[in-house]
């Protein structure tokens, strides 16, 4: 969801500075989560756009504007209202739904995490390098650590699975298991 209001901040050539407006852009805008994986951004699948360098460069410091944090958090609970719903993100469980059922923690060393997004990159057909990747998610997560609301952070109620090494499979597998024992 941050990463479509990066887009169309990018859209609108408007600065990172521009605080008031980019809240605006998310008091304005839809998006939705289709079915299959989908991510669209008033009727317009944007899943590609979403994911490019540009954006990625942008998500982290959109992110921390704090008016736009608590948009955000009404907007992803009234998701919720519609029905069941696996949601994820860095303080979805700290923050937006702190009394979930059930509360993962899913990590992968930054080399791993650089390049699965590298070869999803190249699998879109977007243009993307390695090393910058790498750098991009590096400052993100120290951004995100270091944010004074909705801080990335582990607790204790969280279920940890490092998928580093995993398929999807064997961490779909895991979360099962975890959640068939409670």
């Amino acid at each position: 969801m941050y990463r479509c209001v990066a887009l169309k901040s990018l859209e609108k050539n408007l600065k990172e500075t521009d605080e008031e407006d980019i809240v605006n852009i998310l008091k304005n805008m839809d998006i939705r989560l289709t079915n299959d994986g989908k991510v669209c951004l008033d009727d317009k699948d944007v899943s590609n756009e979403i994911r490019t360098m540009e954006v990625t460069r942008r998500v982290s410091k959109i992110s921390s504007i704090i008016p736009l944090r608590l948009v955000m958090e009404e907007k992803q609970r009234e998701m919720a209202t519609k029905g069941n719903i696996v949601m994820e993100g860095r303080d979805i469980t700290t923050v937006i739904f702190p009394d979930a059922k059930y509360k993962f923690y899913i990590d992968a060393s930054i080399e791993d995490r650089a390049n699965r997004r590298y070869k999803q990159n190249l699998e879109k057909g977007i243009e993307s390098n390695l090393e910058e990747i790498k750098k991009s998610l590096e400052q993100r997560d120290y951004d995100d650590i270091n944010r004074p609301l909705g801080a990335l952070k582990r607790t204790s109620d969280q279920h940890y699975i490092d998928n580093g090494k995993n398929t999807i499979e064997e961490s779909v597998n895991e979360i099962i298991r975890i959640v068939g024992e409670e």
